[in-house]
């Protein structure tokens, strides 16, 4: 039997061997076929149960499609595996396809955790193929290349999108946002939650709050959400700005439902989702998410190669007739095209490194569908990313709004949507609302607003509480609760509030706002930086400064209180214009007054008593010259003001500012360690040790703005240090016997207190601007705080007057003098010149300067005397001005044809004594 077998073997074996033949040529000629036809094999992972899967799928079939339809040098085979965004599913999806499909490309990972797994997975394959994905890091790792050389991202960072959301924010003055994502597993959200933190930062704008999601909650089939709910009810945050980053479409579904259902989906609140989210979404029946608004890529659609793919993407993508491809179908599309070029181009023998090679040399600068790209470090980038914000209206996603972009950020239609002009579309808010939301819990009846007042204030002017048996009965009043009810007035919504009196200190109230016992503060706080960090201040409704209030002595017996109305330059340069114009006088008058003759030490003295007696209009001496005349007018004006602005000064001085404190030097306080009062729960104690280096035991803590004037009395206190408000209450009452400096000091002044982010400042600072600028703070400081009349003039202080205000005086004066003095000078050498030559005397022209100089000067002694014709009277003075009257007698002149003239009536107008002398 054993040898029957053997026998037998080879005749089998003759039998199978054409048949092997005839097989092997098959298969060599069918794979001569797929050689020749060049199909391609392209693995596509997705979530084929999305609505981001299925238009990537529909695009994918219409660009293969087209390929092959109208190429003739092979075929492109799609092998579509469904991933359900789980990474794990990803790789084991990639490691088949690879293995048993042989694929030369896998495209598809609509989340990077599948992107990272799928290729990690391929590059541990010793024949590593190209793999492209559709979604990118938010921020890409530096040594991304490195890694995965074989990776194409055809999708951008989060880093653009996050700054669009934080230029929203700022746009519509947000200034809290509460961020709410699900929980991947894989940490993809820290990278977004970063980028947007960053951002906001920049617009001036905080997170408030994380809300994280479980990922387990997509799964739950309960559809009231009563664990989600729960997560929406446990923080206390008051902001009603939220930003969905990315949840899977279930989640985002279901929040919005639970939400609006608990009210956060309503009036003063806004809602913002991301691409990943307003991707996924359906284009209708989002009635859940009216007003929210949503971020999508900007891409041409006004092009025949759009039309014509649209008209493709709603025939294959039936189930949704109305839809228009988003930019992951116009990706996917372009995708499969780079390919099916590649392949166009790729030699037979080409192996997975070459086609790398060439998708790479394809996106280096390719125009398509999704725009223009360049590939950079394995990053299809597009040239400047642009972004469309929609609006859903009436449960539709796509009501476009406006555009922006990196560089110019928002374009002019969204100013016109924000401003509803005309200009733009009308964005439409949760609620309905037309008009811009809060973003921020607005106080309502059945919760209103919680306002915190002082209840010990040490100056009752500006809060007072008075106490009844129930705390909802107190009543209010003051300054601060007066501007207060003018602001509710100038605002254009209800605001419900509740008044809670509070004796805490001014420091502890401030920090009840920002732990969020209180909504606001009223009263009388002082906008300082360390408080700023932890609330927001609005408008200072009164400036602030630090002022030393001092007892007032009599200054009565003052020595040299005549001096003050002038200061000391002032007298210097009034004494100096006063000799000289005496010396000018002097000079001028000398030839021809005999007043001014005799011995030089008489001249003197009656030169001195001319121009002093002058200073009260008292002089009796006459004046002959007409240039002397000139020189005494300008003079006499000069006295003039000079003496009424000097009695106006001292009667100032004597009548209004007759006490002087007694303390004027906070140095000398300091020094000498006198005790000072102040206000013991205001930010001035800490103020006074600190800045002022004023010593603790020195501080006194004054309780009432009653107990100031007996500190005064008992000498406890030297000076008391108030801010400038409560300076002007207490000099209100007490301006007789006590004076206050100006502020030394300035502060922030005093103003309301909101939790930090609060809109409410806003619009609070806006009404108060409003009532500064009309006027109406200005009356209730009247009535509540500024002195009384007689009051008001004692906090002014008189200041001596300086030489800037009669510096003009002074040089018409000088100038006047100045030119009188030359022009007589000048007159004087021509009749020297005269005389010189007349007499026959000229000086030789090699006679010396010196001797010169001496004839010049016994000239100037020996000068003519000009005698009047008669005795002067106003009508002469007024004649000297045109008509010479002036007869001459020269005991040395010489010449025969000008003889001394005598008239009788002249002469008798002559002293006696004179004339024997001159004679």
């Amino acid at each position: 039997m054993s040898s029957h077998f053997y026998v037998n073997k080879p005749k089998k074996l003759c039998l199978r061997f054409p048949l092997n033949i005839i097989y092997l040529f098959i298969i060599l000629s069918i794979n001569g076929v797929a050689a020749q036809n060049g199909s391609t094999k392209v693995g596509a992972i997705i979530d084929v149960n999305s609505r981001i899967g299925k238009e990537l799928k529909a695009a994918m079939e219409i660009a293969a499609e087209d390929f092959n339809n109208h190429s003739d040098s092979g075929k492109l085979i799609l092998h579509f595996r469904d991933s359900g965004r789980n990474p794990l599913v990803a790789a084991s999806a990639a490691e088949e396809l690879i293995k048993e499909q042989k694929v030369q490309v896998i495209i598809g990972m609509e989340t990077w955790q599948e992107a990272v797994l799928v290729a990690d997975h391929v590059g541990n394959h010793s024949q590593v193929i190209p793999v492209i994905s559709f979604a990118a890091p938010p921020i890409t790792p530096p040594l991304i290349q490195r890694r995965w050389p074989f990776l194409i991202r055809m999708a951008s960072s989060g880093s653009a999108q996050m700054k669009c959301i934080a230029d929203m924010v700022t746009a519509y003055n947000w200034k809290r946002v509460v961020v709410i994502y699900e929980d991947d597993g894989y940490g993809g959200d820290v990278g977004l939650l970063a980028l947007l933190s960053e951002a906001l930062q920049d617009g001036g704008a905080k997170i408030e709050h994380h809300l994280v999601l479980p990922r387990v909650l997509s799964s739950m089939s309960n559809p009231n959400w009563t664990e989600l709910e729960e997560l929406l009810k446990l923080p206390t945050f008051q902001s009603r700005v939220f930003i969905v980053l990315q949840s899977s479409l279930p989640t985002v579904t279901n929040l919005f439902r639970v939400a609006k259902k608990m009210g956060l989906v309503g009036r003063e609140s806004a809602w913002i989702i991301t691409e990943s989210i307003s991707s996924l979404l359906d284009p209708q029946d989002n009635y859940d998410m009216e007003g929210t608004l949503g971020i999508k890529t900007y891409y041409a659609n006004k092009s025949s190669a759009y039309d014509n793919f649209q008209k493709e993407f709603q025939a294959k993508y039936s189930e949704e007739k109305n839809s228009k491809p988003g930019i992951y179908a116009l990706r996917a599309y372009d995708t499969i095209t780079i390919i099916s070029q590649a392949i166009e181009r790729m030699p037979s023998n080409t192996t997975s490194t070459g086609l790398q090679g060439l998708l790479n040399t394809l996106l280096s600068n390719y125009k398509g569908l999704s725009g223009n790209m360049r590939l950079k470090e394995g990053e299809a980038l597009v040239d400047s990313p642009r972004f469309r914000i929609v609006n859903v209206v009436d449960g539709k996603m796509d009501e476009e709004l406006n555009y922006w972009t990196p560089e110019v950020g928002f374009s002019e239609s969204l100013i016109g949507a924000n401003r509803n002009d005309g200009d733009g579309k009308q964005v439409i808010w949760p609620g309905n609302l037309k008009r811009a939301p809060k973003g921020w819990a607005m106080p309502t009846t059945e919760k209103p607003m919680i306002i915190g007042v002082p209840g010990k204030t040490s100056f009752s002017k500006f809060v007072s509480v008075e106490y009844k048996d129930k705390p909802y009965e107190n009543t209010y009043d003051g300054f601060c609760i007066q501007i207060f009810y003018k602001v509710l007035r100038r605002l254009n919504y209800s605001l419900p509030y509740e008044f809670h009196a509070d004796n805490a200190t001014y420091p502890q109230l401030v920090e009840k706002v920002h732990n969020k016992t209180y909504d606001a503060l009223v009263g009388d706080i002082t906008v300082l930086a360390e408080r700023m960090d932890l609330v927001d201040f609005t408008q200072p409704y009164m400036g602030s400064g630090l002022t030393m209030i001092v007892p007032q002595v009599s200054d009565e017996q003052a020595t040299w209180m005549f001096m003050k109305p002038f200061t000391w330059q002032m007298w210097v340069v009034t004494s100096t214009i006063l000799v000289y114009t005496m010396l000018i006088i002097w000079f001028l008058e000398r030839p021809t007054n005999p007043d001014f003759g005799g011995p030089l030490k008489d001249q003197i003295f009656t030169a001195i008593w001319f121009t002093f007696s002058s200073l009260f209009f008292a002089h009796r001496e006459k004046v002959y010259s007409n240039l002397t005349r000139v020189v005494f007018i300008v003079w006499l004006f000069v006295v003039l003001i000079l003496t009424s602005s000097y009695t106006a000064s001292l009667s100032s001085m004597l009548t209004v500012q007759r006490l002087q404190p007694n303390v004027t030097d906070i140095e000398m306080l300091r020094r000498t360690n006198a005790p000072v009062g102040l206000d013991g729960d205001s930010f001035v104690y800490k103020y006074m040790e600190e800045v002022l280096q004023f010593k603790l035991k020195n501080l006194v803590k004054v309780a009432s703005e009653y107990n100031y004037t007996g500190e005064f009395k008992n000498k406890r206190i030297l000076a008391a240090f108030l801010e400038l408000p409560y300076a002007e209450v207490f000099m209100n009452k007490y301006c007789e016997g006590y004076t206050a400096t100006t502020p030394i000091y300035r502060f922030g002044g005093l103003s309301f207190v909101f939790q930090k982010g609060s809109p409410l400042a806003k619009d609070f600072s806006k009404a108060i601007l409003e009532l500064l600028e009309n006027g109406e703070i200005k009356k209730l400081q009247k009535e509540w705080l500024t002195p009384e009349e007689e009051c008001s003039k004692n906090s002014t202080s008189n200041q001596s007057l300086s030489l800037n205000s009669f510096a003009g005086l002074y040089v018409i004066s000088g100038a006047t003098s100045t030119f009188c003095f030359l022009l007589s000078l000048a007159i004087w050498l021509r009749r020297f010149q005269l005389q010189e030559t007349n007499g026959g005397n000229a000086s030789p022209s090699n006679e010396n300067i010196w001797n010169k100089t001496v004839r010049i000067v016994k000239f100037f002694k020996l000068r003519d005397l000009e005698i009047p014709s008669r005795a002067p009277t106003f009508a002469s003075y007024v004649g000297d001005w045109t008509t010479p009257r002036w007869g001459k007698y020269s005991p040395t002149s010489n010449n025969p044809e000008q003889p001394p003239v005598f008239r009788p009536l002249e002469i008798e107008c002559i002293p006696v004594e004179q004339t024997e002398t001159r004679v």
